[in-house]
């Protein structure tokens, strides 16, 4: 029995001999010069550098691709005008990435994520397409992904109005919580001053700008001598500088002009594309021309008069807040001017809201933005919307919010010097109307003697298939009315 056990013993010996010499001296582990220490050393390493290893792999995340979302306003390009960002920056959420530019409106990026660029797809002044990727970002592994689709920030979003905006460098930053209890209570986020890190607005900047709107007046301005006004004369909302009365302001020189050997063939994109479409559909109306002139003599003087009052409040008056609201309360007689008609031309709508569009001079060409509702602003509040909308316009910051859902235009050439114009028709609208600069001309006054007067020309068109020249003879004539006797606006006001 022991001679059994024995026997058995150096069978299991040998077999333990055998494995242990077949794994010893494979060619990848056969170094005959190892010692025991050595072995205890790369031991130590191998360890070390699992550790190491797993703590890498612990702190990465996966990389998402960030895509462009849909815009709306069936865009499905855009083109990109700068990155805020390069490979292997490190971004957080509401950081913002790029700027794109779409035939409609300009729009800022922002990240949805915590995490490292890995990859720019895009270079600049490339197209993007909707649903494509931007850039892919390495999240940290801590960061929750967003499962939902990815979502573009855009300066004022058509509908809420209340996202992340940047305005001269200056980003507005909410949590969802936040923009739910704005939107409650229709206040615009680029309105409020966030008081949170990095200018986040905070819940108790909304209640506080709950508590200061319970008055008649808005908070004023940052600094009056900040916002972009109209020039003196018959201004527009293109975007000039303020100069206080009495200051010297030299003449700016026009660029030197570059010639150049050879032809330049550029592609027609962005908002120059849009002037295309919207050009060509305005074409195929039959326009008809109106235009008249408008003694302001009255209203000249009563502007200045409240100058300094609106000063008081942070806010420039030009002559623009009168002028529109001359017009939304001409409208409320006239709700044909305030249409829209389909395609076809087969059906009508009446627009309950005055939506009156401002023709902008801006850098990037010609814009459109609309104040929304006016007629329910006064004439103070439709200053306070103008100044915000010039200051957007000169930031290259308007949004869909602001340029969609305009349903009569007013266009001010007498901004930049003309007198006369034939402005065309922006469909689905019905009408528009170009203003002439304000021009002092001798008149005869009701006692037969020639007196100075403040004269402007408007020239008016109008869709002839809906619209006869009798109505937009009265249309004027009630407009005119209003301004060159403002006492009467204070009667119609609401």
């Amino acid at each position: 029995m022991l001679a059994v056990t024995r026997g058995s013993f150096r069978v299991f010996r040998l077999l333990l001999s055998q494995q242990y010499r077949r794994r010893c001296l494979r060619p990848q582990n056969f170094r005959p010069s190892r010692t025991l220490q050595d072995f205890r050393w790369d031991r130590s390493l191998q360890m070390l550098s699992s550790r190491m290893l797993h703590t890498t792999t612990a702190q990465r995340g996966p990389i998402v691709q960030f895509k462009l979302s849909d815009i709306g306003e069936g865009i499905m390009e855009v083109t990109v005008k700068e990155w805020y960002v390069k490979e292997g920056d490190k971004v957080s959420q509401f950081d913002s990435i790029c700027e794109v530019q779409s035939d409609k409106a300009s729009v800022t990026i922002t990240s949805r994520y915590d995490g490292v660029i890995k990859k720019l797809y895009y270079d600049v002044d490339a197209i993007a397409l909707v649903g494509k990727p931007l850039v892919d970002i390495e999240t940290e592994s801590g960061s929750e992904l967003i499962q939902e689709e990815d979502v573009v920030e855009t300066p004022a979003m058509a509908r809420e109005e209340h996202t992340h905006q940047e305005i001269k460098g200056h980003k507005t930053q909410a949590t969802p919580a936040v923009r739910r209890l704005a939107m409650e209570n229709n206040i615009k986020l680029s309105e409020v001053v966030g008081t949170g890190k990095d200018g986040r607005i905070l819940k108790e900047d909304i209640l506080n700008f709950l508590a200061k709107q319970t008055g008649a007046i808005l908070p004023p301005a940052p600094s009056f001598q900040e916002v972009q006004i109209p020039g003196p004369a018959a201004e527009a909302p293109a975007a000039k500088s303020i100069s206080t009365p009495g200051t010297f302001r030299p003449t700016p020189k026009p660029p030197r002009p570059a010639f150049t050997a050879t032809d330049v063939i550029e592609p027609i994109k962005g908002f120059h594309k849009a002037m295309v479409k919207t050009m060509s559909a305005a074409l195929k109306i039959p326009h008809f021309g109106y235009c008249d002139e408008v003694d302001l003599s009255r209203l000249v003087v009563l502007r200045s008069e409240l100058q300094s009052v609106t000063a008081g409040r942070g806010v420039k008056l030009s002559y623009m807040p009168f002028f529109i609201k001359a017009a939304s309360l001409s409208l409320l007689h006239f709700p044909v001017l305030n249409a829209a008609v389909d395609e076809g031309c087969q059906n009508i709508t009446y627009k309950a809201s005055h939506n009156i569009g401002l023709a902008m001079d801006t850098t990037q060409g010609l814009l459109v933005p609309n104040v929304k509702n006016v007629q329910l602003l006064t004439v103070f509040e439709l200053a306070q919307e103008l100044n915000r909308l010039q200051a957007l316009g000169a930031a290259g910051q308007l949004g869909t919010a602001e340029l969609s859902g305009g349903t009569f235009t007013l266009s001010n050439i007498g901004s930049i010097g003309g007198t006369y114009a034939k402005p065309v028709i922006l469909p689905p609208e019905v009408a528009i109307g170009a203003l002439g600069k304000i021009q002092v001309l001798p008149r005869f006054g009701a006692d037969g003697q020639v007196v100075r007067a403040h004269i402007m020309k408007v020239s008016w068109s109008a869709d002839h298939r809906v619209i006869d020249g009798a109505t937009m003879c009265r249309f004027s004539n009630l407009w005119r009315e209003y301004l060159e006797n403002p006492a009467c606006m204070v009667l119609d006001l609401k």
